[in-house]
């Protein structure tokens, strides 16, 4: 009896000392978003954009980054919620997290080409409906998209997207309703 119970408090301390090892490191909130939400064939690159952009809370909540590369080609994907925002948002500072946002991802993947980022709302689906598979109704739709290429200035996407330029979807009705007053100096 003595034994067992010499053999079961070894057992506890070993245990605790392995826990207590593997607890050691304590990953980031950022770290385990970035791990949960990075998608592609180049998860890596997805991940290590994934650990800048969730460093920050947006006031928009950004959902995906994703990575594929295709032949020589490296695009980078972010994709955001356009509902449930974190904080209120008005259109001019929703155009400036994008910037922001595409910024980031070029720094963490200096080999992409291209940053595409869309903004999704959920669509309402009735109970019984397929949402997965082949013949799956969509559960979302794009309201905001844009496509960015690595040579475009900041001050030039930024243009851009505020004034609805080439490339650039704005879904009238969201954008009417999603944000607050612009916030001008009194």
């Amino acid at each position: 009896m003595r034994s067992r119970i010499r053999s079961l408090a070894a057992a506890t301390l070993l245990a605790f000392g392995a826990g207590a090892a593997a607890s050691a490191y304590v990953p980031s909130v950022a770290d385990l978003d970035a791990a949960a939400r990075s998608v592609g064939n180049r998860r890596d690159v997805a991940q290590r954009i994934g650990e800048s952009v969730f460093r920050t809370q947006w006031a928009a909540q950004v959902s995906q980054i994703s990575a594929n590369k295709l032949g020589g080609h490296l695009i980078v994907g972010v994709r955001l919620w356009g509902v449930k925002f974190h904080g209120p948002l008005t259109r001019e500072r929703f155009v400036d997290e994008i910037v922001a946002l595409v910024a980031r991802a070029f720094v963490a993947a200096p080999d992409a080409e291209e940053a595409d980022v869309w903004t999704s709302v959920p669509i309402s689906v009735a109970k019984g409906v397929v949402v997965s598979g082949d013949l799956a109704k969509p559960t979302s739709r794009t309201v905001f998209s844009v496509t960015v290429r690595r040579s475009e200035s900041l001050a030039s996407l930024r243009h851009r997207i505020g004034a609805g330029g080439s490339g650039v979807f704005w879904d009238a009705q969201w954008a009417a309703s999603a944000f607050v007053a612009s916030e001008k100096p009194a």
